[in-house]
């Protein structure tokens, strides 16, 4: 982190916290409704927080599990996700996933849910990268579906993407390999829906670019390089082969200026060229993602290299998994951490693996053993 982008990163603010993602969310995504339980780590002793009351029998396991790891959390909890909490509690400040009309209703900031609604359209986001000279992948932005003329069709260089301007957990984005599969994928969108055509990016090495708002202070929170799986997004790893701020920072400082708040980030893709390393703007992401939380646990701990991954379990409790030899340990610096460990009851985890690369590797298929 650079001298200039240096703060605090948990100043002592009070926070009621609701993660909830419900309503803002796939269905495809298993387990959406227990993912409250991963803010709970990112949260601190002071502050409130809102979990699923599914995940009451879990409580005992995890708090033992975070204390013996040394993570300091909120035991001030609500059972219960109401949104409206987020107004009733004097002092406390909301902490959420997502920022849109149910949360403005409750706390009333009308900059932040505009700039939120505003770069949340992939579309306006391609705008304001073209005027702000950010680099971006070729893309062709249109109102609707039926506003793309068969012209334009013949005249696509596949494979290509066609995409929402607006899409959770990669719904509403296809991969096109050719005209027919391209047809195809309109067919499936409403004749008033928003999309985009955008180029095939050509690279294996797609990165994370998280920013913090802390006050009115703009905080370069995290660099991660994403874990993929063919093109399935599998977690992400610090520190990433790459960190290239500038890039992105005229994109940050303009949300900034419109009223952001809390935490941002940037998909970014690495395409090497005869030149150097082209780095190319996807999205933006105004909200919390699933690299914000270990993200998060890792800059409390101090822990400078990890890897965060989904994995499956045969368990359904967490005080049937043994972590014993491999739980992390703030001596060494190494070991396991339980990130989103709600979805246990539906089979899987997010973990933070600490240490070098060969021990996150080892700890890896140490742990996928005893799951």
């Amino acid at each position: 982190m650079s001298a200039a982008f240096k703060e605090d990163l948990f100043p002592a603010e009070k926070h009621i916290i609701n993660h909830d993602i419900m309503h803002c969310t796939a269905d495809s995504v298993v387990g959406n409704h227990l993912y409250s339980g991963r803010a709970l780590g990112i949260s601190e002793p002071w502050d409130l927080i809102q979990l699923n009351p599914q995940l009451e029998p879990l409580w005992d396991a995890i708090s033992a599990h975070y204390r013996r790891v040394g993570l300091n959390h909120s035991s001030s909890v609500i059972w219960d996700l109401d949104r409206g909490h987020l107004g009733r509690h004097i002092g406390y400040k909301p902490s959420v996933f997502f920022f849109g009309m149910d949360e403005y209703r409750v706390w009333g900031d009308h900059k932040w849910l505009e700039a939120v609604r505003y770069v949340n359209s992939k579309n306006n986001f391609m705008s304001i990268a073209e005027e702000l000279g950010v680099d971006v992948p070729l893309t062709r932005c249109f109102n609707s579906v039926r506003e793309i003329s068969i012209e334009e069709i013949d005249a696509l260089v596949y494979p290509c993407y066609l995409k929402a301007a607006v899409s959770v957990a990669g719904v509403g984005i296809y991969r096109c390999e050719d005209r027919k599969a391209f047809l195809q994928a309109v067919a499936g969108f409403d004749d008033d829906v928003p999309v985009q055509i955008q180029e095939e990016v050509i690279t294996d090495t797609f990165l994370n670019m998280q920013y913090q708002v802390v006050g009115n202070r703009l905080v370069r929170l995290a660099a991660s390089e994403q874990i993929l799986e063919g093109f399935a997004h599998q977690g992400n790893r610090v520190p990433a082969c790459h960190a290239p701020w500038k890039s992105v920072d005229p994109l940050a400082y303009w949300l900034l200026e419109r009223g952001i708040r809390g935490i941002f980030a940037f998909d970014i893709a690495v395409i090497e060229t005869r030149s150097g390393p082209r780095f190319s703007a996807i999205e933006c992401n105004p909200r919390f993602n699933g690299a914000s939380y270990p993200t998060l646990i890792a800059n409390k701990l101090g822990i400078s290299r990890w890897s965060a991954v989904t994995m499956r379990t045969v368990h359904r409790h967490l005080g049937t998994i043994d972590l014993t030899g491999i739980e992390y340990d703030p001596q060494t610096g190494e070991g396991v951490i339980l990130v989103n460990w709600g979805t246990v009851l539906v089979g899987k985890l997010v973990v933070l693996l600490a240490g070098s690369r060969e021990v996150q590797d080892a700890l890896f298929v140490e742990l996928a053993s005893r799951l």
